[in-house]
């Protein structure tokens, strides 16, 4: 059985690996979604003019990766008090947003958002949307694996986020 998650945290270049790499994964692509442009370019997208946010769609075994942990997983990944943009990727197309399928992953990840809110790890609020997932469109191949395909402009991408991520998690 598979089911589908999507989750926008800045560049989706940096969104892939700590998903790819978790058990009952079947597949992470890097694409576009909540725009008003049918099938856009990375190149329209970084125009801000499409309305579409970098994100990634996962193909997931929920008996295996049940959507909770993936949003656990996910909000190790970004900073979810940052609504203009993750780390040095800045704009609405960078946007944090948990975008669900369904509403019983609605309700986990308000969960989940309520429950990060009130752990008083971040002074200031949780400011990740959650919204109802629309057309997801794949980015073009050069941007599938990106961490694998160039693991040093990975790293450069990257580096920012993990110093946030080591600090605060």
């Amino acid at each position: 059985m598979s089911e589908k998650a999507i989750f926008a945290g800045g560049c989706f270049w940096c969104m892939i690996q700590p998903f790819d790499t978790q058990p009952g994964i079947h597949s992470v692509t890097s694409g576009y979604t909540g725009g008003h442009v049918a099938d856009p370019t990375y190149e329209q997208v970084l125009s801000h003019t499409t309305g579409h946010t970098e994100a990634v769609e996962i193909q997931f075994d929920p008996a295996i990766m049940p959507y909770e942990k993936l949003v656990e997983i996910y909000w190790q990944q970004t900073d979810p008090t940052d609504a203009l943009g993750q780390f040095e990727d800045r704009g609405d197309n960078y946007r944090p947003v948990i975008f669900y399928t369904s509403e019983e992953q609605k309700k986990i990840a308000e969960k989940s958002r309520q429950a990060l809110q009130e752990s008083g790890r971040f002074n200031e609020p949780i400011v990740t949307t959650i919204e109802p997932a629309a057309v997801f469109y794949p980015a073009e191949d050069y941007h599938q694996d990106f961490y694998q395909k160039d693991p040093e402009r990975y790293e450069d991408a990257h580096t920012n986020r993990a110093n946030f991520i080591e600090k605060n998690w």
